[in-house]
């Protein structure tokens, strides 16, 4: 019987968030995948989505990058110690570029008892002016992952707006602050830096209405259904004082903060569309025989804007098969040519968290037992080995 030839497997997942960095993911389901294909050749791409882990995506792609320490107010006023990436001038008389995640300040991860109105994005807002201290020219902005619920009230502060109340006194942090705006002075607003402002998003929803910020997120954060059309009613307040329409796709992003830096002159685009482009996996997967990717939390939202429906979507004009590892699988995996679930390999969720790396380990051998039998489905292009 003739030997099956190595096949070549591209591992590209996004983060389980608040269990385990997407780069631990992809070198977890790597090592399982070798336990039962050890001569396969496995290339590793962790993911983001402009959430978690956009910085640690980012950063291999440009060895020159500096990741630098900001001591940032978190979401809940506690001090935190924050990293954004400072990205070197390719070429002499380019400019540089910052990369700071809300995620990682001011996100839910940040916060010791979730507190949907009162949580703020000002930490965001400092490391945004840290970034522009450091003379960068150009800013890439992921705003995945927030905590607050302030249409981007507490990062605008940061950035110079004088958002006032009745009184004319600085309204008070989150979306109970935002609710309280009367007026606003840009006078003292920080300039984009000159190369522009790119946002990435992993969520479409505006900034108000039924499929707002509040409505579709704000239980994640904590609110309770009985606050939702109070917090709706703030963000709407807030809104009113800018030109941006709330009801712009993405400016429910991050709380609001996507409308925030809309307001600021921000670009908003695909956050997982833009990192698949930097590390080049439109051409690394069509050079693969199987594309493994993940998330936490595998649910109805998985395929819009996040890393899973985003690869699958590059996937098929080359028809290489996509395999799915998941935390949780809450929906259909119709599309994927193989899944599993580390709920389903531990038992229960909370064992799944408690050693989910070990449960990757194991994923990824059953993903390789399951490729193994049904055998190779494809030549692989051009590789370099």
């Amino acid at each position: 019987m003739k030997p099956e030839r190595p096949a070549w497997i591209l591992i590209a997942p996004d983060s389980f968030k608040g269990s385990a960095t997407a780069d631990a993911v992809a070198r977890s389901v790597a090592r399982g995948w070798s336990t039962v294909r050890p001569d396969d050749h496995i290339q590793l791409a962790p993911m983001a989505d402009g959430g978690e882990g956009t910085l640690d995506a980012l950063a291999p792609v440009f060895p020159r990058a500096d990741r630098r320490t900001v001591t940032i107010t978190g979401p809940d006023d506690c001090p935190a110690e924050a990293e954004w990436l400072y990205i070197p001038a390719p070429d002499p008389g380019a400019g540089s570029t910052g990369v700071v995640e809300l995620s990682s300040t001011s996100g839910i991860t940040l916060m010791q008892a979730l507190a949907a109105k009162d949580a703020h994005s000002k930490g965001f807002g400092q490391a945004i002016a840290a970034a522009l201290d450091a003379g960068v020219t150009r800013l890439i902005l992921g705003i995945g992952g927030s905590a607050c619920t302030d249409g981007g009230a507490g990062m605008l502060q940061e950035l110079g707006y004088r958002i006032l109340d009745s009184t004319g006194c600085p309204i008070g942090p989150g979306n109970s602050g935002a609710g309280q705006s009367c007026s606003v002075d840009t006078s003292q607003a920080r300039p984009l830096p000159k190369d522009g402002v790119v946002v990435l998003t992993d969520v479409t929803n505006p900034l108000t209405g039924p499929n707002g910020s509040a409505a579709v997120f704000g239980p994640q954060k904590g609110a309770q259904e009985a606050e939702i059309e109070g917090m709706d009613a703030a963000l709407s307040r807030f809104a009113a004082l800018f030109a941006v329409d709330p009801l712009t796709s993405g400016s429910g992003a991050g709380g609001g903060t996507g409308f925030g830096l809309m307001v600021w002159g921000g670009k908003a685009i695909s956050g997982s569309e833009h990192i698949a482009d930097v590390l080049e996996l439109p051409t690394r997967i069509k050079d693969a025989n199987l594309l493994i990717t993940g998330e936490g939390r595998f649910d109805e939202q998985s395929g819009f804007g996040k890393v899973v429906g985003k690869l699958r979507q590059l996937a098929q004009p080359t028809q290489v098969p996509v395999a799915l590892v998941a935390g949780s699988i809450s929906v259909s995996t119709a599309g994927f040519s193989d899944s599993v679930a580390l709920t389903a390999l531990a038992g229960t969720a909370h064992a799944a968290m408690a050693d989910p790396e070990y449960y990757l380990v194991r994923a990824g051998a059953q993903l390789a037992s399951n490729f193994t039998r049904k055998g190779q489905t494809q030549t692989p292009a051009t590789q370099n080995p």
